[in-house]
């Protein structure tokens, strides 16, 4: 070979390596949704009017089946950020600390600190306030009160430890409301990251569609609620076993919910209605993030992960709220966006929120700490028409559910060891009203997703 022409590919390898070295980290822009639903336009539901997650939907890969591994917000996030799954004495209350994971463990915020990242916490990252000591910044909005009611009367009485209403339509500007509070503090943290130039972790917390339902009359406007539904199984499945059921206790204490039994049509959708609207006001905020985002130039370099925390219950089974078994309150919306992967696409591949973890290392260009027991996503990401990841494992209190293909089975072993379970086949059944555990035909099929869950949960305990 030409020395010369040895030297010209010797000299084009420097150049190109040379770039690849200097070539910026990704950012990561980390949006969690509190109770936010999968019941989005991008989910074939139209019934919330949700523009600005549509549009980042069409801007990359949107998750059809994803899981949170717990259905309580404390607990969910903080098996997200250490990496950890949930188990027996593990992350199980809304209250449970990243702490739990174990002192050396490396969580995700350390993971970036570690790697030179600004990390910037906007409002609800964690439930605990200050669990995870080590972010550059952690920020919360002002009140009296987390429930940021502007009713003076639903601020009285919630000031004096009294139930006040379950939600609040009132004719107010966005920025009373924490959501749109976080979405200025994020808009400015942008602009500094933006003038900094240095890699950030910037995660923002949207606090509704938590309860109680409060948002700006407009977004109540949006929606007829002469035209909501109930769902179609809105009463508890005769053949699901009882400690599949909850009391709802999270709605019950505010004011006007009965303390027992259920509540009247009228009131369901009315609650209806008010997550909707709820919904609807996050999504504006969202919205304006993004828009600063793009407006400033970073969108190019940076990856936006959109995730709800876990599901949530509106009269589904007769339930409301999370807490339970059932797949309304696991399954999680799961959006990621970023400039390498395909736009406006869906993938089937299974995702789940422990996953998140070692994901956001792999597009960021990280090496995986060697603890994290959760999967990445980036060949689902890559190739969303394939199907990569086919199971997923959550659990409530002593409940624990193995989700594989189309089968959802939980089963509780009770104090006596005996063992009460609950399998529905989403490919016939997809609302979950018929137990098949309790037919004997499929006592074959039971037996063996039960042996399927004990070996996954051998795997992490």
């Amino acid at each position: 070979m030409n020395k010369w022409f040895k030297y010209i590919l010797i000299l084009t390898f420097i150049v190109e390596s040379s770039a690849q070295i200097q070539e910026p980290p990704r950012n990561v822009l980390f949006i969690m949704v509190d109770d936010l639903r999968p019941e989005l336009n991008i989910y074939g539901q139209s019934h919330i009017k949700s523009p600005n997650i549509d549009a980042l939907a069409s801007e990359g890969v949107t998750f059809n089946r994803a899981y949170c591994n717990v259905p309580v917000c404390g607990a969910s996030r903080a098996s997200l950020l250490s990496g950890i799954r949930p188990t027996a004495d593990r992350f199980l209350t809304y209250y449970a600390s990243v702490s739990a994971a174990g002192s050396n463990i490396e969580h995700m915020v350390d993971y970036f600190n570690k790697r030179g990242y600004q990390t910037i916490s906007n409002n609800k990252i964690t439930h605990l306030k200050n669990d995870i000591k080590t972010w550059d910044e952690e920020w919360y909005p002002e009140d009296v009160s987390w429930r940021n009611y502007q009713d003076p009367q639903n601020r009285s009485l919630n000031i004096n430890k009294k139930p006040a209403a379950a939600y609040e339509m009132l004719d107010v500007d966005d920025s009373v409301y924490f959501d749109a509070q976080t979405a200025d503090k994020t808009i400015e943290d942008l602009k500094q990251l933006k003038s900094d130039n240095s890699p950030f972790f910037l995660a923002v917390g949207f606090v509704k569609p938590h309860l109680p339902f409060t948002a700006p009359k407009k977004y109540w406007d949006l929606y007829d609620i002469d035209s909501i539904q109930l769902p179609k199984q809105s009463t508890f499945p005769e053949t699901a076993p009882k400690i599949a059921n909850h009391k709802w206790g999270e709605l019950r204490h505010y004011k006007d919910i009965p303390k027992n039994g259920p509540i009247d049509e009228h009131l369901a959708k009315t609650l209806i209605h008010g997550y909707y609207a709820s919904v609807s006001f996050v999504d504006a905020q969202i919205g304006r993030v993004i828009k600063a985002l793009d407006g400033l130039g970073l969108r190019e370099n940076t990856v936006i992960v959109l995730v709800g925390d876990h599901g949530w219950s509106l009269s589904d089974h007769g339930l409301w709220a999370k807490h339970s078994n059932f797949e309304v309150a696991l399954q999680v919306p799961l959006i990621i966006s970023a400039p390498e992967f395909p736009k406006n696409r869906k993938t089937n591949s299974i995702a789940e929120l422990v996953d998140l973890y070692p994901t956001l290392c792999n597009v960021t260009q990280g090496e995986k700490p060697s603890h994290l027991q959760g999967n990445s996503l980036v060949s689902s990401l890559q190739n969303p028409d394939k199907i990569y990841k086919t199971t997923a494992l959550a659990r409530w209190q002593k409940g624990e559910t193995l989700i594989e293909d189309n089968y959802f089975y939980t089963e509780w072993t009770l104090n006596s060891n005996r063992i009460q379970c609950m399998l529905y086949d989403h490919s016939i059944d997809p609302d979950e009203t018929v137990n098949l555990a309790e037919l004997n035909r499929y006592n074959t099929l039971v037996d063996t997703m039960s042996r399927k869950l004990k070996l996954f949960k051998k795997l992490f305990n």
